[in-house]
């Protein structure tokens, strides 16, 4: 059975990406590269236009009771899901599910908007400087940081080892993270070399720029910002 390999947080994000890889005829391997720290902090309520860009941030929203006065905006499904599922009304989702797509959706009512950015802290510059150069006033409020769990990095070991059929990176600090792990153990050359006779796939092109700029070969990327659609993309390419 191909061993396909995933980088979700250790809770419900894990079992589901197990899930659906062994539903696609795959074994696979969790090796969580990301911990959620949360700050304590909530964004502000006076916003005209409050953006998530994560699932997570919309789940520590939702229990800390933050309300909105003006429109809340989703990048990706997956945060809008949580966001209605925390009773909060999701005004505005972006077709493309990235930085650059939402600059695009709110440009056009940018100017002279206040436009509060609630995220991790390791966001996308894109969105900041594309807010501001679109003429809104914008504030960023940092809910939780991501930070690298100790025992990461059975994955590295096993790309290093070849046993890895394929890979799905979900953002740029995953790969960033699997790399650092991967040299902690002393393989990172090996695994980068295990990983060009695996199926790569990176959930976006600026996770696929991290990739390829430390020497990972990408072979799909899936119109979908969603893990599903990653795993599913990856599977059919084996």
């Amino acid at each position: 059975m191909s061993r396909v390999a995933f980088f979700r947080p250790d809770d419900e994000r894990a079992k589901s990406a197990a899930t659906i890889v062994r539903d696609l005829g795959c074994e696979p391997l969790s090796d969580p590269m990301l911990a959620i720290e949360p700050t304590g902090e909530t964004p502000r309520s006076d916003a005209d236009h409050t953006v998530f860009t994560s699932k997570t941030g919309a789940e520590l929203v939702g229990t800390a009771g933050w309300r909105p006065s003006g429109a809340v905006v989703a990048i990706g499904t997956p945060t809008a899901e949580a966001l209605e599922a925390a009773d909060y009304t999701v005004d505005r989702l972006p077709a493309e599910f990235s930085s650059s797509g939402l600059v695009e959706e709110l440009a056009s009512d940018a100017a002279g908007a206040t436009v509060e950015v609630a995220r991790s802290d390791h966001g996308s510059a894109v969105l900041l400087d594309g807010l501001n150069d679109a003429g809104a006033y914008v504030h960023e409020t940092v809910l939780y940081r991501l930070i690298r769990p100790e025992d990461a990095g059975r994955s590295a070991e096993a790309a290093a080892r070849g046993e890895l059929a394929g890979v799905c990176f979900t953002s740029s600090l995953t790969v960033e993270h699997f790399l650092a792990a991967a040299a902690e153990r002393g393989v990172r050359a090996a695994a980068i070399e295990g990983l060009h006779g695996a199926t790569v796939g990176t959930i976006g092109e600026p996770t696929r720029k991290t990739a390829e700029a430390a020497g990972i070969g990408v072979d799909v990327v899936p119109e979908t910002a969603e893990f599903k659609s990653l795993a599913e993309a990856v599977v059919e390419r084996l």
